[in-house]
């Protein structure tokens, strides 16, 4: 009996020992498997992170070969006079002083920096510098008397008065802020200026707001342009003028009234300029605000006579149009006689006369659009700022505008003394125009297309 019970109990012991052996093989088994499978995966990911290190070691020479070329490349042509360096980052805004002494700059870091435009041909350009605290400025205007200038703040959105110090020998010294506007705007300030006259300051924000202040910082009206959105704004030279641009294909002017003894009366809707199929970009004034050039999303610039009796609902009258040469958002700027107008547009700048006809196309000025075109003072030069510098260009349509102009006066002059006169005016117009382009070889800057 204990024989035959003991086979049985051997029988179940042997079996629980084989499923118990088998169970212990399926765990290692299936350990293996997910060692595998974990061995694979770590073995596919370092196959993955190399191949992703050399994509990557092959694209980073390629980028870096790409900024080290755009770093090296150095901007030439023939009408260039000079170039002025000293910002570390990219230049927002530009403005000429009144008094026809300097040019401002503001930069995205923090900087402004104040240049003689007597030192606009040499090679080495000195700049006063001074900062916007807490702050930096993304537009700039001078005042009248050329003692002061305001900026917008990038991160305020609103308005700074800065005063410029004088020297004791009475050059410029520091730069120190005196007053910040109150916040008004809701949506982003995308331009200011001050008029002539010194009455008012204009601000005008990306919504459509356009905002009139006295120079102390009070708010003498609020302007809704009605463009849906806002591209532009400005005062005119004159300083009877503020002007908008946007999304509706026009440009809207206003009259800003004073009454005699000098107090703030009303703005009024002054004129309109109408033609263009789609929204304006940008436009400009000459110096006294007889003429006008804008230029459309359409692919268009037109050229206006706006000395109108625009009292009398008299429109402005069309002269011509002229088409963009390139895609893309346009900054157009009309010299102060009204005989050159300059657009830049993508990378380059191309120049016309006051007849539409092109005179010059400039390539490749900056690294992208200008961030801010205009002639001096004295129309002489077209500044172009861009990058981290402000390229200086002789204005060659300008002066063979003065000459053909002056053999005109020439034919209908009355008497030979005025002849003489105006023959001696054509012949020193001729005699600098040539230095400049005989320069501008012998420096061996490259002649634009």
């Amino acid at each position: 009996m204990e024989t035959e019970n003991s086979i049985p109990a051997l029988a179940v012991t042997a079996a629980v020992g084989a499923i118990v052996l088998l169970v212990m093989l399926f765990c290692t088994m299936g350990r293996k498997s997910q060692i595998d499978e974990k061995d694979e995966q770590v073995e596919e990911e370092s196959k993955n992170s190399s191949k992703s290190e050399k994509q990557l070691a092959n694209k980073k020479p390629k980028l870096v070969a790409r900024v080290r070329s755009r770093e090296k490349i150095v901007f030439t042509h023939k009408w260039l006079a000079g170039t002025l360096k000293g910002h570390s980052s990219p230049i927002l805004d530009m403005d000429f002083s009144p008094n026809g002494k300097y040019v401002i700059t503001v930069a995205e870091d923090r900087s402004l920096m104040l240049w003689s435009t007597k030192e606009f041909e040499q090679k080495e350009h000195k700049a006063i510098r001074g900062n916007v605290d807490l702050d930096h400025g993304s537009k700039v205007k001078f005042s009248p008397d050329s003692k002061a200038f305001i900026v917008s703040l990038g991160n305020a959105n609103t308005v700074r008065v800065f005063r410029i110090g004088k020297k004791e020998d009475g050059s410029p010294g520091n730069i120190t802020g005196a007053l910040d506007f109150p916040q008004k705007h809701k949506a982003q300030i995308i331009n200011i200026g001050i008029a002539s006259s010194g009455k008012f300051i204009m601000s005008i924000s990306s919504d459509t707001t356009m905002i009139v202040w006295s120079i102390k910082g009070d708010v003498l009206s609020e302007i809704n342009t009605n463009h849906m959105n806002n591209s532009y704004g400005a005062v005119s030279p004159c300083g009877r003028f503020v002007a908008s641009s946007g999304f509706t294909p026009d440009v809207k002017v206003w009259e800003v009234c004073f009454t005699k003894s000098g107090e703030f009366h009303e703005v009024r809707r002054a004129f309109e300029l109408k033609g263009h199929a789609a929204g304006v970009h940008c436009f400009s004034f000459n110096h006294d605000s007889t003429r006008m050039a804008s230029a459309s999303k359409d692919g268009t610039w037109k050229y206006w006579d706006t000395n109108i009796r625009y009292d009398m609902n008299q429109d402005p009258y069309l002269l011509f149009t002229g088409s963009l040469k390139w895609s893309g958002p346009c900054i157009i700027s009309l010299s102060p006689d009204g005989r050159t107008v300059a657009m830049a547009q993508h990378l380059g700048i191309y120049v016309c006369n006051s007849s539409g006809q092109d005179e010059e196309v400039i390539e490749n000025v900056h690294s992208e659009i200008s961030s801010q075109l205009g002639f001096d003072n004295s129309g002489k030069y077209l500044l172009s700022a861009g990058d981290k510098q402000v390229h200086v260009l002789h204005n060659i349509t300008g002066y063979k505008a003065t000459i053909e102009e002056l053999v005109e006066l020439e034919k209908k002059a009355n008497g030979q003394a005025m002849k003489e006169r105006i023959r001696s005016q054509i012949t020193d117009a001729r005699n600098a125009l040539q230095r400049i382009l005989s320069d501008e070889e012998s420096n061996g800057h490259v002649k634009g297309k």
